[in-house]
């Protein structure tokens, strides 16, 4: 038996942050996990995560919003990513694992719910960070960009920021029953 504490954030945001990534570093050391996934838009919280993540020593992969939403000013910026990368962070930007897909298109237009919608509002229920923590991880095992047979690191938030940490054993998207969220190092009490 393991004992571990799980921190409860009183409510969602960027303000949580900081925390959220000095407990996934802990957790990441007594675990010996050099593989960290973090949701970052714009790349701020993956530019802050290199305070508590050496790229030098982890593959830090930071995962973006897909392009589709770039008439939203969701997407990032060239330079955004350059900074990333020239710190030796791994950037994906690619179609998302639970949604956004063909199969969002067709609902759109004709009504109906895609297994992909099932799967996010269930994650929904713990809170957003966890359901783009699943998210992130499935992109970026598909992607090549993280190993999918030991444990990483997966680090999101709502909207901005970081308020869910998560110790997760990674698969791909058409695996996705192999997916085991192993332990959940913080998150927030009310989304």
């Amino acid at each position: 038996m393991v004992k571990k504490t799980i921190v409860y954030f009183e409510k969602a945001g960027p303000e949580n942050t900081s925390e959220t990534l000095k407990l996934a570093k802990e957790r990441a050391d007594e675990l010996g996990i050099k593989d960290i996934v973090i949701a970052s838009s714009h790349g701020g919280t993956a530019l802050k995560a290199t305070e508590f993540f050496d790229p030098k020593e982890n593959n830090v992969v930071a995962v973006t919003i897909c392009e589709s939403f770039k008439d939203l000013g969701w997407t990032m910026k060239p330079e955004e990513r350059e900074k990333l990368e020239s710190k030796g962070i791994r950037v994906l930007t690619c179609i998302h694992a639970l949604g956004d897909n063909v199969g969002s298109a067709f609902t759109e237009k004709h009504g109906g719910i895609t297994p992909e919608r099932f799967v996010r509002e269930t994650l929904y229920r713990f809170c957003q960070g966890m359901k783009v923590a699943v998210e992130i991880v499935l992109m970026a095992a598909d992607a090549g960009l993280i190993p999918v047979d030991r444990e990483v690191i997966a680090i999101a938030g709502t909207d901005e920021g970081a308020d869910t940490a998560i110790v997760v054993q990674p698969t791909y998207p058409r695996k996705f029953h192999e997916l085991k969220i192993k332990e959940i190092i913080a998150k927030p009490r009310e989304p």
